[in-house]
């Protein structure tokens, strides 16, 4: 997996580079800002995730990422571009997204929770931290709306199982879980199953 970095802090941005190849990512390239950023994406190297910081030079809030992305079509690429961001707000948040983020990742994220996330955003999927997500619902009083064979469901899909394998397991047809994932997802505020699972991950479900 190849990852485009570009971060004004010369620490951070060496760190999380630094911690994203100890991790087994194929090449991390790290630059400096946006306009650095939009060469690397106009260029020959085909990268598989994007992340842009929020407040480095050239970004003017959400325009360098309308501006990376459309240097990203204008490459005939479809690559998914996250903002990175020291604050965690959600009006920003849910902005960013809605302006075409691929994800907003805080940079006071845990390390494996970054790396699920670059993961996750490289898969197709959009990630963003359930706090932010989950609006001003108390995850717990979300979990439990849920039935107990949503539950039962939600901890086949944390186990990394298929809906085919959760429907052998429990006993039921594979539309029934199909079902079931898609009304926990809802109650919970997920926007797909992965993010279900990071959702009940952080909550301690067992």
């Amino acid at each position: 997996m190849r990852v485009l970095l570009a971060d004004d802090h010369d620490l951070v941005r060496e760190t999380l580079a630094a911690f994203l190849m100890s991790e087994g990512f194929a090449e991390v390239r790290a630059v400096p800002d946006l306009t650095s950023a939009l060469e690397q994406i106009a260029g020959e190297t085909r990268f598989d995730v994007v992340l842009l910081d929020y407040a480095m030079p050239g970004m003017n809030g959400l325009e360098g990422l309308g501006r990376a992305l459309g240097v990203a079509r204008s490459a005939g690429r479809d690559i998914p571009v996250a903002i990175i961001s020291g604050t965690t707000q959600r009006e920003l948040a849910e902005a960013a997204l809605a302006a075409g983020a691929a994800g907003f990742v805080p940079k006071t994220l845990a390390s494996r929770a970054m790396v699920a996330a670059v993961q996750t955003m490289a898969s197709g999927e959009v990630f963003a931290p359930i706090s932010l997500l989950m609006q001003d619902q108390p995850v717990a009083e979300a979990l439990a709306t849920l039935t107990r064979r949503e539950t039962d469901v939600l901890r086949g899909i944390c186990e990394g199982k298929s809906n085919k394998e959760i429907a052998r397991d429990l006993d039921l047809q594979e539309v029934t879980v199909k079902l079931h994932v898609k009304t926990l997802s809802r109650k919970l505020g997920a926007k797909n199953r992965t993010h279900a699972a990071m959702i009940a991950r952080d909550s301690g479900l067992h």
